[in-house]
């Protein structure tokens, strides 16, 4: 095998391929172009959508051209694979918004520069909405639309699961609009291979079909696992919702903790996805005597190293340290936290215990911070608010003339006073 699939595999990324053994011959003569979507519905990719781009990462050190592609024209759509529902219709600034947002996440992972490094591949990013936004509909059907039959559409996972619960025409033009996709990136930029999750594959082998019968050269499609976690959650959702890139929906401390907090059981197999450790090194990891917090830690710091840069991650780890270690937080452990300030006046006036925690990221609406100190969760430095209908004011100020907050064992939270 190709030792850049061989990498792929033995790091537990690759769930099928149309041909292993053809790609891997073609992978030994030539370096490959290749290709993968990002979904521009939202302005921030989650860390369930990095896998495809974790394995780019991998494929462009071995020399291979990425082309990310950035789905512009079928954002305006949306991809019922994998979904149960038909996604909220975006406008095209919105799109165009997110489009711009997600080129910066995916350049954690992804070398977009002019002149990367000797012996990678050359990466860039492309968007679909350039080719498929003045399509003409009735050439498109002609041209495009003859070559795919539905009954064989209506075979792939996708579609079927959604044909239960309703299955809008413009959703089901979307096969039509990657397949094409495919098919232009072959014939302009020489791409030979689609790589995506397994929920891509009805869509991978369709543009391959399209390319063959267009007069295409041979094409390939490589999915990889659609990763979820030893507790049976999806990849990526953690108590405050989707583990998303962009500091802004989710902090870079929260983002440290949910690394560091993953099961026990998922830890070498995320250093392995989620990291760029070599694996002789994560091999250190497994067996038994293995401290299970330090492989946690590694995976942690390493993973918001990538994502939010060697600042975010070395404020991220001190701060997790000095909360586990129960020590009073110098300054040092308090920067990494996520933080709100606040003007001393509210405080001096007394602000209600369940309107502060829900101006944070412990408690989402008052209702929730209700049951966190009914259920006896609530702490602010080392008291625990038993009463809902507590006034927090500035009795609660530490030494720092802050305050800690805490949801549970884990949780923290960080109120910095302005006079």
């Amino acid at each position: 095998m190709n030792n850049a699939l061989k990498t792929l595999m033995d790091r537990g990324f690759i769930k099928a391929c149309t041909d292993m053994d053809a790609l891997s011959d073609l992978m030994d003569k030539e370096k490959v172009t290749f290709y993968v979507g990002a979904d521009p519905t939202g302005k921030s990719l989650h860390i369930g959508h990095m896998v495809p781009f974790f394995a780019m990462h991998h494929l462009q050190l071995a020399g291979h051209n990425p082309i990310a592609l950035v789905g512009g024209g079928t954002a305006m759509i949306g991809d019922p694979s994998g979904k149960t529902e038909m996604r909220k219709m975006l406008t095209p600034e919105q799109v165009a918004e997110n489009c711009k947002s997600i080129k910066d996440q995916l350049g954690t992972v992804v070398d977009f520069s002019e002149h990367p490094e000797n012996g990678m591949g050359k990466a860039v990013m492309l968007n679909n909405a350039d080719w498929l936004t003045d399509l003409n509909y009735i050439t498109f059907l002609r041209e495009i639309g003859r070559h795919f039959s539905v009954n064989r559409m209506l075979t792939f996972e996708s579609y079927k699961q959604r044909l239960e619960r309703g299955l809008s025409f413009i959703e089901f033009n979307y096969q039509l609009l990657q397949s094409y996709d495919f098919y232009v990136l072959n014939k302009d930029q020489g791409c030979r291979l689609q790589i995506g999750g397994d929920d891509q594959w009805g869509n991978i082998v369709s543009g391959i079909e399209l390319i063959r019968k267009m007069g295409g050269n041979e094409c390939y499609g490589l999915t990889f696992n659609l990763i979820t976690r030893a507790d049976g959650h999806k990849m990526g959702k953690s108590e405050k919702g989707a583990v998303f890139l962009d500091p802004e929906l989710f902090s870079a401390y929260d983002f440290y903790q949910y690394w560091r907090n993953v099961n026990d059981a998922d830890v070498v197999k995320f250093l392995k996805l989620f990291t760029f450790l070599p694996l002789e090194e994560i091999a250190q990891y497994e067996g038994e005597g293995v401290n299970i917090n330090e492989a946690k830690e590694r995976l942690a710091y390493e993973q918001t190293l990538i994502i939010h840069g060697q600042e975010e991650a070395e404020k991220a780890r001190t701060a997790a340290k000095a909360m586990f270690q129960g020590a009073n937080l110098g300054q040092e452990g308090r920067e990494g936290m996520p933080s709100l300030t606040l003007e001393r006046s509210v405080l001096e006036a007394g602000i209600p215990v369940l309107e502060l925690f829900s101006k944070t990221d412990l408690a989402a609406t008052n209702s929730d911070a209700r049951r966190l100190v009914n259920g006896g969760g609530a702490w602010i430095g080392e008291t625990r608010i038993d009463d809902p209908k507590a006034l927090i004011d500035c009795t609660f100020l530490d030494d720092f003339d802050e305050m800690i907050l805490r949801a549970g064992k884990k949780r923290y939270f960080r109120i910095v006073v302005e006079n």
